[in-house]
Formats: structure tokens, sequence, C-alpha cells
């Protein structure tokens, strides 16, 4: 009896010896952090997470937070924690020079990328990320996007030549079309059959993938030639040491998946927009008509003008990825660019981050902040990118790629932003010049966000994700 009572007392001042470190390291840590202002907690359990995740545009909840609070604030989570959400352009720079090793995913995000793709470049932080990184930048310099600007092409005529079956078979001029579907579709032969077979394989697929590559490369098949294909540089990798066959395969499904997804958002966004804004859409077919043959890479991204301005105009408003979850695995102290009120009502040109603050990232609030980007920020305007002081000042504080986060910025830049917006590109200059664009019904028709691995537009009323748009083959 006197043994039991004994282990009983070790083990309740172990157990209470635990509870207060961490009461006295939670003390701390609000001690050593900046207690900024924010919106009103709306229960223990969920905070404002509910809201965030049920709201069809939370871009703007978080702009309006930032218009009432200061673009560096506190929105509260879940079971009574706290994030610190930037807006602050400064503070973007900072985070982003500093991400991957000060601040890295929250362990449910990491947990989740590592189960769904491996320990790829989306899962790994630090050193690990940074020589994944190296390896893989060979595959997105201008020489191989060049090599498959020609890919891009043969993909983009596919789906018009369904769209010219489907035309064709409505007896008609013109046809109501799923555009959505078709560019879920439009790579599926590559990307969607792809990742069915790798996920009902157990990663079976992606490496019989590449041990045909090997082999074919073994045979001398490339002729001698340097082969600059994605999944050839990806081999040199493994060859060289500098990446595992775990890796590489894992590599080239995120590659897919991620590349698959955004691209297919990007343009169902871009023919709904379109749609909407016939004046837009009748400017760039004239620009493209104007243009003489197809387009070279060369010529996609430093010509063609009002295409560029269509595409980027696209991105800030519709970032396939609306915003990210980071947290701080070390004390920081963050610059700001616009000094903000605390909690307690002290004016501040910095803010301290303790250990284990959990910090968000609302991209397509930043892309549209009118605090930013001005009063028409919530505006298709491609213009704006053609006019001098189209850009506002604040604006061009931001450092990202054309002054957007759509492909976030530091560390963790997009590797493939130059792959997506040659392909953006390239299905623009076909489709648009070959077909009309028209809402099926009302001009006014309402849209809203479908759920899918990342968030869609749909039209109001149809199922799933569906965007069905009027599509009348062009005739001049």
């Amino acid at each position: 009896m006197a043994r039991s009572v004994t282990l009983f007392n070790v083990v309740a001042v172990i157990a209470t010896t635990w509870i207060l470190r961490v009461a006295i390291r939670a003390v701390l840590r609000r001690l050593r952090m900046t207690r900024l202002r924010g919106p009103p907690r709306m229960g223990f359990i969920s905070g404002r997470a509910k809201q965030l995740f049920e709201s069809t545009d939370a871009g703007s909840l978080y702009e309006a937070w930032a218009n009432e609070c200061g673009l560096v604030y506190e929105v509260p989570t879940a079971f009574g924690g706290n994030k610190i959400v930037l807006c602050d352009p400064k503070a973007l720079a900072h985070f982003y020079a500093k991400e991957t090793w000060t601040y890295v995913h929250i362990p449910q995000a990491s947990a989740w990328l590592k189960r769904n793709f491996g320990r790829g470049i989306l899962w790994a932080q630090g050193e690990g990320h940074k020589r994944q990184r190296k390896s893989m930048i060979p595959a997105f310099n201008q020489a191989a996007i060049r090599n498959l600007t020609s890919v891009f092409y043969n993909n983009t005529y596919r789906v018009k030549a369904a769209w010219d079956s489907l035309i064709d078979g409505s007896g008609g001029n013109s046809a109501t079309i799923d555009v959505q579907t078709c560019f879920c579709r439009k790579d599926e032969p590559y990307f969607g059959q792809a990742v069915k077979r790798d996920a009902a394989n157990n990663g079976g697929y992606f490496r019989k993938l590449l041990e045909s590559a090997k082999r074919e490369k073994e045979e001398g098949v490339v002729d001698g030639k340097e082969e600059k294909s994605i999944i050839a540089v990806l081999l040199k990798a493994k060859d060289a040491g500098s990446e595992s066959p775990e890796e590489v395969v894992t590599q080239i499904r995120v590659l897919l998946v991620a590349g698959y997804e955004s691209t297919s958002i990007s343009m169902t966004w871009t023919l709904l927009e379109l749609a909407q804004n016939p004046d837009i859409q009748s400017k760039l077919r004239d620009e493209l008509l104007a243009f003489a043959g197809e387009p070279t890479y060369d010529q996609l991204n430093r010509g063609l003008s009002y295409l560029d301005s269509v595409v980027h105009e696209i991105l800030r408003l519709h970032p396939p990825l609306a915003g990210f979850l980071r947290v701080a695995v070390e004390y920081d102290v963050i610059l700001l660019s616009e000094p903000v009120r605390t909690k307690s009502g002290e004016v501040v040109d910095h803010i301290a981050i303790a250990r284990d603050t959990q910090i968000g990232l609302p991209i397509a609030c930043t892309n549209r902040s009118t605090s930013l980007w001005g009063s028409d920020a919530k505006v298709f305007r491609p213009e704006s990118w053609l006019t001098e002081g189209g850009i506002p000042k604040k604006a061009q504080k931001v450092q990202g790629h054309r002054r957007l986060l759509t492909f976030v910025d530091g560390q963790r830049t997009c590797l493939g932003k130059s792959f997506a917006v040659t392909e953006f590109k390239v299905v623009l200059s076909v489709l648009v010049k070959s077909f009309k664009f028209e809402m099926r019904d009302d001009p006014d028709t309402r849209v809203k966000m479908g759920r899918a691995l990342l968030p869609r537009p749909k039209l109001v009323g149809e199922e799933g994700t569906r965007l069905p748009l009027r599509v009348t083959r062009y005739e001049g």
C-alpha cells in the first residue's frame, strides 16, 4: 500500500511539474510577443476558424480586419489560440526571407503533405528543402520551358478539337460547354490518369515511369543529346546522389498534381472573366489575331503585352492558393512598413514573435487589398498593367513575382512559375483566337466557390464545380 502511494506521489509530481513548465512557457511566450488587435473571439472551440472555413471569400474577411486593425493583426484560432496575420509588405519580405528555417509548416500540414505527397519539396524544410530545390532548378530554366512550349500547344489543340466536335454535334455554330471539366481533362493522359494509376499502385506507376526513362537514356533513345525534360533532370539528380529514388518519385507526383490543379483553376477563371467582360475579350482577340502564326516561347513572354496583362490580372485577382499557415520555431522580430496599434494602445513599428506563434499569410487578401492596390482592386482591369502608374506605389513594395504573392516568394517561390505562365499564355492564345465565350444564361449569373483540392469557381445552382459557358466558333 505504501509503495502504491509513493508511486502515485511520483507520478503526481511529474505531472504537476510538466503542467507548471507548460504554463510558465506559455506565460513567458505571451510576455515576449507583441499582443495585437484583431477581431473578437466567436467561441473557445472555433475562434474564427469556422467563419473563415465557411466563407465564400475569406480574403475579404482578412481585408476587413486589416482595414480595422492595421496590416498586421491577431485572429483567434481554435481552442483558445491565436495567429498573427501579415499583410504588411515589409513584414511579408522578412517572413519569406526566413521561411523553411524560422517559419515552418504547422505539424498538421506537415503530416498531411507527407501522407499525400511524400517527403518531397512541398514537405521538406531547411537544408533538406534547399538541397531538393537546387536539384530541381535546371528542369525549370528558360531552355527547359522553351522545349516544352510545343507540348503545351499540342495539348491545347486537343482541347480545341474536342470543342469543335461538340459545336459540330450541336447542329449550330455554338455549344454549351463545361469549361471546368474540359480543363481538368486537358492534360489527363499525362497528369490525371498518371496520378490515378500511381495512387492505385502505391507509387509504382511513377517508379515505372522513371525506370522507363532511365532505360531509354541508357539505350541511346535520345540520340546522345542532353535531355532537358523534367524527368531527365530528376534522374540526373538521383544518379548524382543529390536526391533519393523516393524523393524523385515524390517530386514527379507533386509537379503533376500541383501544376495540373492550379493551371486548370486559372484557365477556368480566365474564361469566366472574359465571358463577363466582352470588351476585354475582344481586345485580347484582336491582339492575338494581329500576330502572324503561332507565337514562340520568346514571343509569348516578350511581346503580346495585352495577353501578358490578362494573365497577370487573373493571377492577381484569383490566386489558386488563397493563403497558408506557418509556425515560428524561434524568437523573431519583424519590422513593419506602417506602424500598428497594439492591444494595449501602443503604436509600434515592429512586432516580437515568440516561439510556437502561428503566422497566417492571406495571399488573396494581399493581392486584392484596396489599401495596396487602390479602390478598384476587386475589378478585373488588365489595363492597369500597361498604364504608367497603374500599379500603385504601395503595391510596388510587395516583393513577389510581378508584385504578386500568387507564386509566393523567398525560399518557397514556385519553381514552376515560368512553366505555368507560359502554358497559360499558350492555352489562351489558341482558344481566344478560335472561340467566343459568353455566359450561358444571364450575364450577371452568380458565381460561388466550389470545394475541391483547391477552391474552384462554379455557377450557382450547378452540381459539383460545373461552370458551363456558351462557346461559339469565331469566324471573324
